[in-house]
């Protein structure tokens, strides 16, 4: 089943489902907090997202008949930068730190911030790769190409969600760590009272397995009307990713209570 799947991206989604794992272990059995949270559920969540995030693509390179060469050469490098940027995540968390906003200066923390700087940047720019070769494919199933795309779209949409608000909402705050040592963070998640950009950030990564998921349920109808269906979920879904931004903005939470 995986034969033609990409390899370096189907080995970092082993890795981070591991890691997921030895995550959940942690929570269970240290009990260690930061911001009221399990120092371990940030792993946990980011080894989820990125063991869902790099399996998908590991498979949607797989589909791509034009540019494959290069489309491997992107998804490496993805892999890469991913298995990068939650390694030091994962490092972070087992010193009972922050990995992110965090203005420690002890080399550690420089390492992990340069990882994660240089790490974004990466992921950033093959995302935008990706999303070009996607374009450029002209054989398959309308309604797949329709999903894919517009999946991407709003992927890369969700990974400059939170660049926006890093820039317009900066407030300095000084926390304690699991340590009980006290962090000086240059930013945090959160906007006006009760927003928090991570909300918009994770609907949009997603979208694209959502839209897969809708394209899969939907593999019965003719080309045609899949295509057309398909187009209406993704409109759906960008609809309520710009609402959950324009929410995010104003300073509201998701729920209401």
């Amino acid at each position: 089943m995986f034969t033609n799947w990409h390899r370096p991206l189907l080995v970092n989604t082993v890795l981070m489902l591991g890691l997921a794992l030895v995550a959940a272990f942690g929570i269970l059995l240290d009990d260690r907090e930061l911001l009221g949270e399990p120092i371990w559920l940030k792993p946990l969540k980011f080894g989820l997202a990125f063991a869902l995030y790099s399996g998908t693509l590991s498979w949607l390179l797989s589909t791509f008949t034009r540019a494959r060469r290069f489309g491997s050469w992107m998804g490496t490098a993805f892999a890469i930068a991913a298995f990068a940027e939650v390694a030091a995540i994962t490092t972070q968390a087992a010193r009972g730190t922050f990995s992110h906003f965090n203005t420690s200066t002890d080399s550690i923390t420089l390492l992990a911030t340069q990882v994660f700087t240089n790490g974004v940047a990466v992921l950033f720019l093959v995302q935008l790769a990706i999303v070009a070769l996607a374009l450029l494919q002209r054989d398959g199933d309308r309604g797949l190409k329709r999903a894919v795309r517009a999946g991407l779209a709003m992927a890369t949409y969700g990974m400059v969600v939170p660049v926006y608000f890093l820039a317009t909402e900066v407030h300095q705050r000084t926390v304690a760590d699991a340590n009980g040592r006290e962090i000086v963070m240059y930013q945090g998640h959160g906007v006006g009272e009760a927003g928090d950009f991570r909300v918009p950030h994770f609907v949009g990564l997603h979208a694209v397995q959502v839209l897969l998921v809708v394209f899969f349920a939907l593999r019965r109808r003719d080309e045609g009307r899949r295509a057309r269906l398909i187009t209406v979920a993704a409109l759906g879904y960008a609809g309520l990713l710009a609402f959950m931004t324009w929410q995010t903005g104003s300073g509201h939470a998701l729920l209401p209570w």
